[in-house]
């Protein structure tokens, strides 16, 4: 049948008889058994050795084909063997001649599925394959999948739109990985986002993938890298800026100097990565990113582009705000102001770069953005007169108390800071990480005095999912607060729920929220709060489905009317009633 004719596809070019030859063969001869015989004898193993052994075969039973395909399976091992081992020996040039010749005997036959690993082998060890036969294989569906990724290469390499085919879905799933994370049920303050070092996050699937399919091809990297400008540009979506800098870390790990070296980015990324491990920049490692910056030489400075994405990543935005933070703090205790402080202002102006991301590849000018003196001369003051206002109550706390009573805390925040969170992006940035800091230290008066403040902020970045998912992480560590009706009503009426009709994922973080603490709000609060968080027509999968688990939740909670009436709890275990076999 037709399948029989694939299968030997190819062989008459060779000059190998086939099926089609016997039969005719056989239609065109008086005596059928000897012509048999001939054509075995022809097209047979020719070994003089074997020619009395083949009857011996007969008498046990062993059919002919799976004696030839026994030999034949041997010789095709011995033959791949063979191949890889040209591929190391002797002259480059001698060599590749070899390997070529092979493949122009063979290439006839690679739809032959017994011959094709072979055919396959030889052009993955080709470093130019002849461009006709990549044609080929490119213009066959199943060819093209069953090559080597050595072949494939070399195909992608001339054909962007088929590697991006290859890239996407790919992509896809990344974004999809780092998203669930974000939105993930376990809500902890020790396992969040950002717990993962950066070693173990080049080990996930896509990233590994991405690396294998660039192999040391810099031609490829740089389609990979476009690939992740023009969607980051397209949707602004930061985990691209990620990928970006753990792609050329994967090939880091894999001492890929073909393409590190040439990567203008290779050593600041390296050294950033390293921060981003201890989660902090560190005098000497901050120098040594001062140096990149300030060695941008004029004509050169395309490469600030490619830095801020590095910058952009929210691993490096994370590890540059604690940064900032704990600088903050030891600025309080020095009794120094943020301008006098030249690493606070590296901080800075690499968050600037960070940030200033997406404007500089839209705009294409490539210069760094100019630092606005206010942040450095008003807000960063501003934030640590709020550290120096806890130190200040907390001291009064502990002082004998005298007729004067004790001191409230502060309630009233400067309408300079609300400002500044609205209308400056790194300020709101840092603003941001400061109330995670308070947060995480359980300090409540100061997250409920600054909470207000994040109702209106710059590009609303106080409802996106990473300040939100690290929101929910530390308010666990204020569980008990939530049966009090003034915290609760400050954080969900007074915040969460201003932006819940109006951005999906603010309605699915709250309801992650209330699902791992609801037990902990009080229950009236609870009751408004679930009739306030019903999905609506217009609300996606996710919302419902955390709403239905929610309910679920609380119907468990509720009590029985029997539970109600009946006092001691039954100790002895309840007979357990035998359940039909199951078919």
């Amino acid at each position: 049948g037709p399948g029989q004719a694939a299968m030997y596809a190819g062989l008459q070019e060779l000059g190998v008889a086939n099926g089609e030859d016997l039969k005719e063969t056989l239609t065109n001869c008086t005596e059928p058994l000897k012509a048999i015989e001939q054509f075995q004898t022809e097209n047979g193993v020719l070994l003089p050795s074997l020619q009395s052994a083949l009857p011996f075969l007969d008498l046990h039973g062993t059919p002919r084909l799976e004696f030839h395909q026994s030999v034949f399976d041997e010789l095709r091992e011995k033959l791949l063997e063979r191949v890889s081992a040209i591929a190391l020996e002797g002259k480059v040039e001698e060599r590749y001649k070899k390997l070529e010749d092979l493949l122009e005997k063979s290439f006839s036959l690679v739809k032959m599925p017994s011959i094709q690993p072979v055919v396959m082998c030889v052009m993955k060890h080709l470093p130019k394959v002849p461009e006709k036969k990549l044609k080929l294989v490119m213009a066959d569906k199943d060819l093209y999948k069953a090559c080597a990724v050595e072949v494939k290469r070399q195909i992608w390499q001339d054909n962007q739109a088929l590697f991006g085919d290859e890239v996407s879905p790919l992509l896809k799933q990344y974004i999809l990985e780092k998203e669930n994370i974000l939105f993930s049920n376990d809500i902890s303050v020790l396992h969040n986002f950002f717990s993962l070092s950066p070693k173990t996050r080049r080990q996930g699937e896509v990233v590994q993938k991405l690396t294998q399919m660039i192999g040391k091809n810099v031609k490829l990297y740089d389609m990979v890298l476009q690939f992740l400008r023009t969607l980051f540009l397209r949707t602004r979506n930061v985990h691209y800026c990620t990928l970006r800098a753990e792609l050329l870390m994967s090939l880091h790990d894999l001492e890929i100097s073909e393409i590190c070296t040439v990567d203008p980015c290779h050593k600041f990324t390296w050294c950033l990565d390293a921060c981003i491990r201890e989660k902090f920049v560190d005098n000497k490692r901050a120098r040594e990113l001062q140096g990149f910056l300030d060695g941008v030489k004029k004509g050169q400075e395309q490469v600030l582009g490619d830095l801020s994405m590095i910058l952009c990543d929210p691993f490096a935005i994370n590890t540059l705000a604690l940064s900032t933070i704990r600088h903050l703090q030891d600025l309080v205790g020095q009794d120094t102001l943020p301008r006098e402080s030249p690493d606070l202002l590296l901080l800075l102006r690499m968050l600037s770069l960070g940030q200033g991301a997406w404007d500089m590849i839209d705009s294409q000018v490539f210069k760094e953005p100019k630092m606005e003196v206010e942040l450095i001369t008003k807000f960063l003051p501003m934030l640590m007169s709020f550290v120096v206002d806890d130190h200040t109550f907390n001291v009064d706390q502990k002082l004998p108390s005298e007729e004067k009573g004790p001191i409230p805390y502060p309630s009233t925040i400067p309408e300079a800071f609300t400002k500044f969170l609205q209308e400056n992006r790194i300020a709101c940035e840092i603003g941001l990480y400061y109330i995670l800091h308070i947060t995480k230290q359980r300090n409540k008066n100061a997250f409920l005095r600054l909470l207000p403040a994040l109702v209106e902020t710059f590009s609303d970045l106080a409802f996106g999912d990473i300040f939100l998912h690290l929101l929910t992480g530390n308010l666990t560590l204020l569980g008990d607060e939530f049966a009090l009706e003034e915290f609760c009503t400050s954080l969900f009426d007074g915040f969460f729920l201003t932006a819940c009709s109006r951005k999906e994922n603010v309605h699915r973080h709250v309801l992650r929220l209330l699902l791992h603490l609801h037990h902990k709000v009080a229950p009236a609060k609870l009751e408004s709060l679930q009739k306030a968080l019903e999905p609506t027509k217009q609300s996606g999968e996710a919302v419902k489905e955390l709403y239905n688990q929610l309910t679920e939740k609380l119907e468990l909670r509720k009590p029985s009317p029997a539970e109600v009436t009946e006092t001691p709890s039954m100790e002895l275990p309840l007979p357990t009633v035998p359940t039909p076999a199951s078919r």
